[in-house]
């Protein structure tokens, strides 16, 4: 697979997981769980909101890490 084919494989991907978690999200009753899915939705698509890469797309870094994180100036 060429790599446009494997970045269009794997947006479509996010796409379908923020999806089922959007769907989700709105199935529950319970206050905490829908705020959770959201706030893993809002997650998820910040990287693409922001132009760039998921933490989960880049060698040795995890999600949520602080070293994800600009420096303070």
């Amino acid at each position: 697979m060429s790599v446009a084919g494997e970045s269009a494989s794997r947006a479509r991907q996010m796409q379908d997981k923020v999806r089922e978690l959007n769907e989700r999200a709105e199935q529950t009753s319970a206050p905490k769980e829908r705020r959770r899915l959201h706030d893993e939705v809002r997650r998820r698509l910040e990287p693409i909101q922001q132009g760039g890469r998921a933490a989960e797309d880049r060698p040795g870094r995890r999600a949520g890490s602080r070293r994800d994180e600009s420096p303070p100036r």
